[in-house]
């Protein structure tokens, strides 16, 4: 995500707490009752135990005039214990039913908690598929610095935004970026709007007046990462030199989109092999939330944030961060310092511009000094400047420790390791002491660790 900082919202994880402590836990008449919250360090409340998503088939219908959207939720799932009930995290709208494996489940409420409680127990290990029904003018959230995700209405149609927990306010799901799935979207708007997704599109079907987009996610995603753009935008439909289809989306034709492949060749010959089956990027400047947004696949750009260095930015997240996600939410510096970093060794490549010139920048800039990068004191400095600044310094350390050859053996090789899954911050180090061969304790200490700057760059 960029640009920095962006706060993360207090008041919703108070939200999503109460709604952690109002859900349904503990044991129930016919069994176990999943988890209502996963026990992340910063959302405690957000995600569900019990049970692990392979796919959602979310097909939507969106009125624009009225702000409506109605929905149903289909989803398959693993039970990784008997599950009397089980939990989807939801942000108002209406839920009007819902059946596991074709039988009505009664529907409980609690604030961002939805609790459904199946006909018969579920069996540890054994596959279900709930459908949710459910409808109404879904919400954006604001944060504490009046950042906006979640539905973002436009004149003529919505964006959907969900890091860390705006997916919640569209669709009913394991919104913890530890439960990643796939996905099919199949969305219907009025004629002469559109609607992009993530992944691959079909052919869109026009009938009465509507038109039906479907787009395919055959890699897993985390929910945060889960987009759909409704507009007048023009699109387009070209491919990288390697033959990635990259698919566009733009109010107008900015030709920075036009380098959407060029920048996806670089970033393959630094970070190895590009993950998933399709990029592309959306660019609405009708929106403004003053971020862009690394939605798999289909990064997203506001009114502001359209420029080069973002969109390097964007795109190297689609291997830090959307194929190698986070843990936890503690573990948003792996995401951010990769990016960021990526931005230096771009400049680095095509502008001459060495990284430790931005080494140097980012160490003389007192904001990045505020708090260690792999220890965030609250949610609100998840976005803040150290994630993003600080957290390219490590790298640039692991850099200076290794030597070059090692150290990009290193960004290909994590990016690898981890392909489609998650990982943490002790999983990071781990991986870089065993490409060094030796312990870098003293450099994760004072970079990754430490208390305020060192007083030598070379410390």
């Amino acid at each position: 995500m960029d640009p920095r900082p962006r706060a993360v919202a207090a008041a919703l994880l108070a939200t999503l707490l109460t709604a952690a402590l109002g859900g349904c836990t503990g044991e129930d008449a016919r069994g176990p009752a999943g988890a209502a919250g996963l026990g992340d360090p910063y959302f405690p409340g957000l995600g569900n135990g019990g049970y692990d998503v392979r796919h959602y088939a979310l097909t939507l219908a969106y009125a624009p005039d009225t702000g409506r959207l109605t929905g149903t939720a289909d989803i398959t799932a693993r039970a990784t214990q008997d599950l009397g009930s089980f939990n989807l995290d939801l942000t108002g709208l209406t839920v009007h039913s819902a059946t596991v494996d074709g039988r009505p489940a009664a529907v409980h409420r609690s604030g961002a908690e939805l609790t459904l409680r199946p006909a018969e127990p579920l069996a540890d290990g054994a596959g279900f598929r709930a459908v949710v029904r459910y409808s109404g003018v879904p919400a954006t959230l604001t944060d504490s610095e009046g950042a906006r995700e979640g539905w973002l209405r436009t004149t003529d149609g919505a964006v959907a935004l969900g890091q860390p927990t705006g997916s919640t306010a569209w669709f009913p799901g394991n919104h913890h970026p530890s439960d990643k799935a796939t996905y099919t979207l199949t969305v219907t708007v009025p004629a002469g709007l559109k609607a992009v997704s993530n992944g691959e599109p079909s052919p869109p079907r026009t009938s009465g007046g509507r038109t039906t987009y479907t787009w395919r996610s055959a890699e897993p995603m985390a929910g945060y990462l889960a987009t759909l753009a409704i507009g007048r935008y023009e699109t387009r439909s070209t491919r990288t030199p390697d033959g990635i289809p990259v698919h566009t989306a733009a109010r107008g034709r900015p030709p920075l989109l036009d380098r959407v492949p060029g920048l996806l060749e670089w970033s393959e010959g630094v970070f190895g092999p590009y993950p998933f089956s399709s990029a592309g990027a959306i660019s609405d400047p009708l929106v403004d939330v003053q971020y862009a947004l690394e939605t798999q696949t289909r990064p997203f750009f506001d009114k502001n944030t359209l420029t080069e260095p973002t969109l390097v930015h964007e795109l190297a997240h689609q291997w830090y961060g959307n194929s190698v996600s986070p843990e936890s939410w503690r573990d948003m510096w792996l995401n951010e310092g990769f990016a960021t970093y990526a931005e230096w060794l771009h400049a680095e490549d095509a502008d001459g511009t060495p990284a430790a010139g931005s080494f140097a920048e980012a160490f003389a800039d007192e904001e990045n000094w505020a708090f260690p990068p792999a220890a965030p004191p609250t949610p609100d400095d998840l976005s803040g400047p150290p994630v993003y600044g600080r957290g390219a310094m490590v790298l640039h350390q692991v850099r200076q420790a290794l030597g070059d050859d090692a150290f990009f053996r290193v960004l290909r090789g994590w990016a690898a390791e981890h392909r489609h899954g998650n990982a943490s911050t002790r999983d990071f180090t781990a991986y870089v002491e065993k490409a060094a061969g030796r312990d870098l304790s003293g450099l994760w200490d004072v970079w990754l660790y430490g208390e305020g700057r060192p007083t030598d760059p070379s410390a």
